[in-house]
């Protein structure tokens, strides 16, 4: 590779405790795997733009720093994670023509331009959590729900399920994405006949949902959606979610994600949910730039339309990453988990 220019490739970081998503032995090891098969003829690096991005932020500061990536040359962008940026950012990618990869939970954020690594997925985990509810015998339930585009489309799809499964809704609380003290809205859905909950939204107010139920001593079954992997960044949070049940993306028997792990010397670094995703994410990456005919940003996106059958960290063993000209979701099979908080350590269900 001596002479040649370095593809830039950018990283759009819409959320803290993402941290730097291209950054580590998890990359590292993704674009070594891919150099090694000598497809690569030039090295790949990684340029990040931060924003605090919506709900704490703003879309300003979004598409502000999406824009310096373009303006920087990158041939593609990896990001964002948050569902309301990737609904900012999709449009921003049709309208530039550069390929990017969100990795949001929302089918919504595709388009032609916007490729999508689900890490979770808004339109099929309310099934798997109002299926959970009726195999335990639950035949009503209230829900905590953010008010906002990942709430709403969360609740609208969990309302689905629930009616073809029988399952009635007894009351749903909206609250804002930001909110820190649900007592009002815990004594409002104590009032109700019911002992389970379902909480569907992005995450920060789970942890303000289980703080007030501790408070209250109200201990009902509980779901939630993927937001509880905020429990990695968040180890504290998990202390008031203790025996919920939730939607995860890995899994121990993933035999992938298990050799990755082991090659990465540093255990503190190689907690499993963000080794799966940055490594599959590199992939992606990698295997687009190998794939490329012309290495220019359209060509990162055909390249990428012609990946098929690539394994993945994520999910069950039996997970496999792709896309297509219509197909823009990366993940295949088994990529939604279910996973319970115990002790302060997630366990499979």
């Amino acid at each position: 590779m001596p002479g040649a220019h370095p593809v830039l490739i950018g990283v759009l970081l819409d959320i803290d405790t993402a941290g730097d998503t291209m950054a580590g032995a998890a990359p590292v090891l993704a674009l070594s795997d891919v150099e090694a098969t000598g497809r690569l003829d030039r090295e790949i690096v990684f340029v990040q733009e931060s924003a605090p991005g919506l709900p704490h932020g703003s879309a300003f500061a979004v598409e502000q720093a999406f824009r310096r990536l373009v303006d920087r040359g990158v041939l593609a962008i990896v990001g964002p994670a948050v569902t309301d940026n990737g609904l900012v950012v999709r449009d921003l990618a049709d309208d530039a023509e550069i390929p990017c990869i969100n990795w949001t939970g929302c089918d919504l954020t595709r388009s032609e331009w916007m490729f999508h690594y689900q890490v979770g997925s808004l339109e099929e985990e309310p099934h798997f959590l109002a299926r959970h509810l009726v195999d335990l015998g639950h035949r009503r339930v209230v829900v905590a729900q953010d008010r906002s585009p990942i709430g709403a489309r969360y609740g609208a799809f969990f309302e689905a399920a629930a009616g073809r499964l029988g399952l009635e809704i007894g009351a749903r609380e909206l609250t804002s994405p930001v909110s820190a003290d649900l007592g009002q809205v815990v004594g409002r859905l104590r009032r109700h006949d019911v002992d389970a909950v379902a909480y569907l939204g992005l995450g920060f107010t789970a942890h303000a949902l289980g703080t007030a139920m501790a408070a209250q001593g109200w201990k009902p079954d509980v779901v939630a959606n993927s937001a509880l992997m905020f429990g990695y960044a968040n180890p504290a949070w998990t202390e008031v979610w203790e025996g919920w049940t939730y939607v995860d993306a890995w899994s121990e028997h993933n035999e992938l994600l298990a050799s990755v792990r082991a090659r990465i010397d540093d255990p503190a670094a190689a907690a499993p949910l963000f080794v799966a995703t940055r490594y599959d994410l590199a992939t992606l990456v990698a295997e687009a730039v190998a794939g490329a005919e012309h290495l220019t940003r359209a060509g990162i996106k055909e390249s990428l339309e012609r990946l098929k059958c690539l394994p993945a960290a994520l999910g069950t063993p039996d997970t496999t990453m792709g896309f297509g000209h219509w197909d823009r979701a990366a993940l295949k099979g088994g990529f939604l988990v279910k996973r319970q908080w115990r002790g302060g350590a997630s366990q499979l269900v």
